[in-house]
Parts: C-alpha cells; structure tokens; sequence
C-alpha cells in the first residue's frame, strides 16, 4: 500500500491491538475475513463505505447497523475504524481487513506456540498443490461450490496441520480475491512471519539439509539482514550443488547452475 493508504493502515492496526488484547483471536480471525468477503461481494456497500463525500462517522454507522450482535465488539471496532479511514484504492479497505484477519490469526497461533508450524505448513502445502494438477484445478475451479472445497480441505489436511494453517488456506481456497494460490500462499506467510517480525527466506537445494546445515545457513542469514529469518527449505534435484536463497526480490545463489547461468551472461554481454 502506498501514501495515504499507508497512512490509515497504520491508523487502523493501532485501534486493531487495542481491540484485539482481550478477543478470541481465532473468531475474531473469521469475522474479518468474512467482512472483507462481504465487501468484495457488495459493491453496493462497498462504494457506500467508501464515498469521501459521507463523513467517517456516517459510515461506521452504516456497518454498526449492518453487523452489531452478528459480529464480536473486537471485529466491529476494527472495522467502523477501517471505514472511517481514506484509502487510495476502493479496494484497499477489504484488503486491510483481510490483512488484519491473518495477522489475529497468526497471533493465535503464536499464543499456542505454533507459529512455526503454520509457515512451515503453508509452504508445504503450496509445494503439495504444485506438484498435483488435479488437486490444484479441483482448488482454483471457480465453479465448484465453496463447501466442497471446504470439505476436500478438511479431508485432506484435517488434525494434520495447525488450526490456524487450515484456516488461512480455506480463506486463500473459497476466497481468492484475484490471486493464485500460491501468490495467496507466499502473501499470507510473509504476513505469519512479520508476527515476530522476521523475514522469510525460500531454500533451494538438490539435497535436504541437515538440522546443523539450517542453523548456519540461518545464523548467516540473520548476521547479514539484522533480523531472524525463517527457513523454507526446497528440494529440488535441478540444483547442481550449492543451494538459492530468495528473500523477498534478493536472490543468493550459490548453485553451480546459478554460475553456469552467470557466464553465459557475461559471454552474451
């Protein structure tokens, strides 16, 4: 988000940590994203909420009247905060509530010590769905009804992952909101990760690494970038020895095909 969006992000995840203190995170979690859901859905409300010509407080009115006793205290004040902001983009307004979604999701887990475990289960089940076309269509067909994808979730992944990790993938599944799942997938673990404000970083190696090999490499890492970072480790039998690490946009590749790649650059040039 840029300018006064950032602005108001900022705004609203200050009155979100003030209401989210004493709130079931993982309802609270639910009701934004359905929120946001509501508004992709609305246009109608949508423009109405999001008209600079209506004062803030007429549109908090608009969404207390919509959701007061159907929706907690916590996720009502969240968002007649996120409607009363400005935002540079009509769009942004459902996507900070779906931010904000994830971000008491992740919070949940934190509180019951399984936050490794969600980044660690959204990166894998994105490598899942990559290699598996079939589950892959039957998740992207946007004819199919939201409570079968539901229930193929369930019965896929069921007490095999996190709560948190099924409910973040059923939200990026039934609710894409324009993006593929693996974009969704990448998004919403960046945003798991900033919970402890550390950096992802995605691992490419022919081999598995060992537990040693992961300490260093993330040791390194954190020397280097000032803050921790989570490893997303990748086999991949292309590599030619070394390993890649992505972070963000940066690429460090230290793989004899990254060299190979780097000469013949230089010979082209």
């Amino acid at each position: 988000m840029r300018g006064l969006s950032r602005t108001s992000l900022a705004e609203v995840e200050e009155r979100f940590n003030a209401a989210a203190g004493s709130a079931d995170l993982g309802t609270l979690s639910d009701e934004l994203f359905a929120v946001a859901d509501l508004l992709d859905r609305e246009h109608g409300l949508r423009r109405a909420v999001s008209d600079p010509a209506r004062s803030p407080e007429q549109k908090a009115q608009t969404m207390r009247v919509l959701l007061e006793g159907k929706v907690t205290e916590a996720t009502l004040a969240t968002v007649e905060a996120a409607v009363s902001a400005r935002w540079s983009r009509i769009g942004d307004l459902a996507d900070v509530l779906e931010r904000l979604g994830v971000v008491a999701a992740a919070a949940e887990a934190e509180s019951q010590s399984r936050l490794d475990d969600v980044e660690d289960e959204l990166f894998r089940f994105g490598r899942i769905v990559s290699a598996n076309s079939d589950l892959r269509r039957a998740l992207a067909d946007a004819g199919a009804p939201a409570a079968g994808k539901q229930q193929l979730l369930r019965d896929l992944l069921g007490d095999r992952v996190a709560p948190t990790s099924l409910r973040l993938i059923t939200q990026l599944v039934v609710h894409p909101r324009g993006r593929s799942l693996d974009a969704g997938l990448e998004e919403f673990g960046r945003l798991v990760a900033q919970q402890r404000q550390r950096l992802v970083a995605v691992v490419r190696s022919a081999v598995e690494l060992t537990d040693a090999q992961k300490q260093r490499l993330s040791d390194w890492l954190r020397a280097s970038y000032g803050r921790d970072v989570h490893l997303n480790v990748e086999v991949d039998k292309r590599v030619l020895g070394g390993f890649s690490v992505r972070i963000g946009d940066e690429i460090i590749d230290t793989t004899i095909v990254g060299r190979i790649e780097e000469v013949r650059r230089r010979l082209a040039g």
